[in-house]
């Protein structure tokens, strides 16, 4: 759905994008990871044909995004950056306008997408009177007026009050399940990413530092949490033994492959080692971001 191949992007002397390769599978919700400036919005702008890269390929639905940019963008809807409307003009006339920007929309189909984002009720008043929440589901469904197959979103949750953010995590959700919608979205918001996404890319300063299945975070990690007598020392003796992989935060340890909690133990009690409590620990997308950060930046 979404294909980039040695892509790069410099601005002035200060690269953007640097040979980003990022591969997007049709029907699947992508989230798009990153610290502000880590390059997620220029990529996008060069997905949508908003900015054009130095290098490399930028293909949406195996069309060229450089040299077939209407075809490979006609059934690609988008919030990228701050959307502008018509603040004196109402919602619906709002999205009867920007419709003519695409392809004439029918009033049913307007009158579902009102539905479709929650507005009905309120697509008769003024832009101006919206709230935040309101105006960003006005760009929703202003994404959704071409009826696309890819929707393209660039932190949708950003400026939302804990309500907004929960209304719009199950209007994504169920985009994505009453539509059959493939969604690549680009956010900072880690726990919405967990509980919406089936697969990620982690950015950090312009470079894929992570690409992969969010299920095999959580599984692979193998964490335990360890309260020792002497933590360090206990790191250094299981990590000598080749009984773990790694250790985190001062608390926590990666096991081996087939090492079990209880091998753990008696090794350090055999070597005078206080356990005080072994626990294993479910890897949160949180966690494992913070430490692909910390240990990008010290490579």
């Amino acid at each position: 759905m979404i294909a980039l191949r040695g892509v790069h992007k410099t601005f002035g002397k200060k690269p953007a994008v640097v040979n980003l390769d990022l591969a997007v599978p049709h029907g699947e919700i992508f989230g798009l990871l990153g610290h502000n400036g880590a390059g997620k919005s220029t990529a996008i702008g060069m997905m949508l044909g908003q900015v054009w890269p130095d290098s490399g390929e930028v293909k949406l639905f195996g069309l060229d995004v450089l040299t077939q940019r209407q075809s490979a963008l006609q059934k690609v809807g988008a919030i990228f950056e701050t959307p502008v409307f018509y603040d004196y003009l109402s919602g619906r006339r709002n999205l009867e306008i920007f419709s003519q920007y695409t392809a004439p929309t029918p009033p049913a189909r307007v009158r579902e997408i009102i539905d479709w984002v929650g507005l009905t009720g309120r697509e008769q008043h003024l832009v101006r009177t919206y709230s935040h929440g309101m105006r960003t589901r006005l760009a929703l469904a202003q994404a959704l007026l071409p009826a696309p197959e890819l929707l393209i979103l660039d932190e949708p949750g950003d400026g939302l009050d804990p309500e907004g953010i929960h209304e719009m995590r199950h209007t994504i959700l169920r985009l994505h399940r009453e539509l059959g919608l493939t969604i690549l979205l680009s956010s900072h918001l880690l726990t919405e990413v967990e509980q919406l996404c089936t697969r990620i890319a982690v950015m950090n300063q312009g470079r894929k530092v992570f690409e992969g299945p969010l299920d095999t975070i959580k599984g692979a990690q193998n964490l335990v949490r360890l309260r020792a007598g002497d933590f360090a020392q206990a790191v250094q003796l299981l990590q000598g033994e080749n009984l773990i992989t790694g250790s985190r935060d001062g608390q926590f340890i990666s096991l081996a492959a087939g090492v079990g909690t209880d091998q753990i133990v008696r090794r350090l009690v055999e070597s005078g080692i206080a356990v005080h409590e072994i626990a294993r620990e479910e890897e949160t997308l949180e966690g494992f971001y913070l430490a692909l950060m910390k240990k990008d930046s010290k490579s």
